[in-house]
């Protein structure tokens, strides 16, 4: 634990993975990358907006992918709760 008593965000990168962890109600933010295709990253954008989830979509691909801690990039990922 940092000195704030709060634990580090987990994320879980990719598509598929991403819809069952929204579906399963354990996300609390969802990353869409500002560069990714729309039609691979719109049902995650009208999961979320069904589940009420705040969607951050300033990082790229890029971005997501190193937030993650994998080696390619990312057009979705999620913080869990």
């Amino acid at each position: 634990m940092d000195a704030g008593g709060t634990l580090p965000d987990i994320f879980v990168a990719g598509v598929i993975q991403s819809k069952k962890m929204i579906k399963s109600n354990s996300v609390k933010k969802a990353y869409i990358a500002s560069d990714a295709d729309l039609k691979e990253v719109s049902s995650i954008q009208s999961l979320c907006e069904s589940h009420e989830i705040e969607i951050d979509s300033t990082l790229t691909m890029n971005d997501i992918g190193k937030l993650c801690g994998v080696e390619s990039d990312c057009a979705v990922c999620v913080a869990l709760i």
